[in-house]
């Protein structure tokens, strides 16, 4: 399919006990393939609350999602959580990596989860996400033996094992210095240009998001602005 990798259409969100405010309102945009877009906006305008929408870990809202032009909206949990772990790629702000397991164990884990691939396959998939984002050595590693920018990476590198349509981050530059809030930066941008990767990112860095192609701005629980950036 050559359509949008993600379509909100006029999403909104109420909380059950403030139903008088709202906290997403009209929210609407699509994501193209290969696209990086960044989400702006300061602390409570919504942009966490609109990420937990679009990767339908929440159905409680207004309007429609669609993901690879299927209609999100609606579809049972099951389903849900197919297109979550086959279609969605997931970086949050810390890495929830498995302390009982390897490195390469835990990168392998969502592609055991799927299986779609035998585990040989899977295994020689994660190693390639290694190597690709300078970390192969760590492989036999466990993650209390890691700092906090490698655990990040291996973060990535779990979210690329199934080939995801979209990878989707939470502030995940968040918890970094800013030497390893470059280097995450410099590896979603090498995969947008290289591998061809579509990824939405919330931050509140204004550094990071003018790296990517196309910035959203919310305020209040709204879009108050769409550009593409200097990048393009």
């Amino acid at each position: 399919m050559n359509g949008p990798v993600l379509e909100a259409r006029h999403i909104g969100k109420r909380f059950p006990d403030q139903m008088h405010i709202p906290v997403l309102s009209d929210i609407s945009f699509t994501v193209g393939r290969g696209e990086f877009v960044s989400v702006m906006g300061k602390s409570g305008c919504g942009k966490s609350t609109l990420l937990y929408i679009l990767s339908t870990m929440d159905t409680d809202y207004e309007g429609e999602l669609l993901i690879d032009g299927e209609l999100m909206t609606g579809k049972k949990s099951g389903r849900l959580a197919e297109v979550r772990n086959e279609k969605i790629g997931f970086v949050f702000q810390f890495h929830y990596l498995l302390n009982e397991f390897t490195v390469l164990k835990n990168v392998m884990l969502p592609g055991l989860k799927l299986d779609k691939y035998s585990e040989k396959e899977i295994e020689a998939r994660a190693m390639k996400w290694l190597d690709v984002l300078q970390i192969k050595q760590l492989a036999t590693k466990m993650p209390n033996q890691l700092s906090g920018g490698e655990k990040q990476r291996v973060a990535i590198a779990r979210a690329l094992i199934n080939d995801p349509l979209i990878i989707m981050g939470d502030e995940p530059t968040g918890n970094l210095d800013k030497k390893n809030s470059n280097i995450v930066l410099d590896i979603f941008k090498n995969l947008s240009d290289e591998f061809g990767q579509t990824l939405f990112i919330v931050t509140h860095d204004p550094d990071f998001a003018e790296h990517t192609s196309r910035i959203i701005e919310m305020e209040d629980g709204m879009i108050i602005h769409q550009k593409n950036s200097a990048r393009r």
